[in-house]
């Protein structure tokens, strides 16, 4: 599996947001009220995903040389993951930040396509909501970045002797 790319999923963003934005301009008159309730999960689930992001790169980064004689002031140091685990983290990291692009696009499709109605009360919230949605999927996608980041294995002295054609697997 390799890592997700930036302009990959720019570029899902706005193709999504123009396939929105066409499909919104014949059918928005029949759609109910957009719901604020997707920003808090959102956001959320870009706060769960930075937290575990940054749990998962301090496991990761320590050092075994680290480990000194062992001190009865000092904490043990962190347990390492199970590579498993890791994997399954950096897929999550790697589906979340796919699906939250088509969630920006469509939602950011509503906001191109509501802005020129602002004049009138259910298209002008139902822009503010768009836009708010669009916002915390792109925090959403920068977490999951991040989480797909903390998994990578980070480059050890053996890396720099083996060149850039070696494997690491």
């Amino acid at each position: 599996m390799k890592p997700s790319r930036p302009l990959f999923l720019v570029a899902v963003v706005v193709v999504i947001a123009l396939i929105t934005w066409a499909v919104l301009r014949s059918a928005y008159l029949s759609l109910p009220p957009l719901p604020w309730t997707a920003v808090p999960t959102l956001l959320l689930l870009a706060l769960g995903e930075a937290f575990t992001g940054l749990n998962v790169l301090r496991r990761i980064r320590r050092r075994p040389s680290d480990r000194r004689a062992p001190d009865a002031s000092r904490k043990p140091g962190p347990k390492p993951l199970d590579p498993m685990a890791v994997a399954r983290l950096a897929a999550l990291g790697k589906a979340s930040a796919h699906s939250a692009a088509v969630i920006a696009g469509v939602f950011g499709g509503f906001a191109i396509s509501l802005a020129g109605a602002l004049d009138k009360s259910t298209p002008r919230h139902d822009f503010f909501v768009s836009g708010g949605t669009f916002l915390a999927a792109v925090v959403l996608v920068a977490a999951a970045f991040f989480l797909e980041y903390a998994c990578r294995v980070p480059k050890g002295p053996d890396d720099e002797r083996h060149g850039h054609g070696a494997s690491r697997a």
